[in-house]
């Protein structure tokens, strides 16, 4: 009886872990608006969408985000896959006071933003890494799949300077 417990746990922490992998986690983005790049006669269409985020691990930090959205009727229903277009652009909106981990950031980056642009496997990152020679945070965005990533991307940055 104790194996098949044993069992059935394991089988449960595997099936969290799968569906962790295939559907990121969505942290929320406020829309500020978008504009339509394509019409389309049955269902949305196609958009470049800005949106603003906040730095969870640094107050004082914001990013907007423009973004390709997919119209149509698939991207009504969260078939369709968003290009990998995307440009970012991070601002310093009030005082920042940089925490111990990110002073000793790690060279891959932390994760700060991640969004799902297809119903499997892609997704819109972005990452912060701390350029402490020059005080900067630089913010980069990608697009990423399992298997293939796209090499577009875009970068911002936010020297920290004295707040009033």
């Amino acid at each position: 009886m104790q194996y098949s417990i044993k069992n059935s746990r394991n089988t449960v922490k595997c099936m969290v872990l799968a569906l962790t992998l295939l559907f990121p986690t969505v942290l929320v983005a406020e829309e500020i608006g978008s504009v339509s790049t394509k019409f389309k006669m049955i269902g949305a269409n196609d958009k470049i969408v800005i949106e603003a985020f906040d730095d969870p691990d640094i107050r004082g930090a914001t990013c907007y985000l423009s973004r390709a959205k997919t119209g149509g009727v698939s991207g009504a229903v969260g078939l369709a896959e968003d290009t990998s277009d995307a440009s970012i652009a991070c601002r310093q909106v009030g005082p920042i006071a940089l925490p111990k981990k990110v002073k000793n950031g790690d060279a891959d980056g932390d994760e700060v933003f991640k969004k799902s642009t297809s119903l499997l496997f892609k997704t819109l990152q972005v990452v912060r890494f701390y350029d402490q020679k020059r005080n900067v945070l630089v913010y980069l965005t990608y697009s990423d799949r399992i298997i293939e990533g796209s090499p577009k991307n875009s970068i911002s940055t936010i020297p920290i300077m004295p707040w009033r």
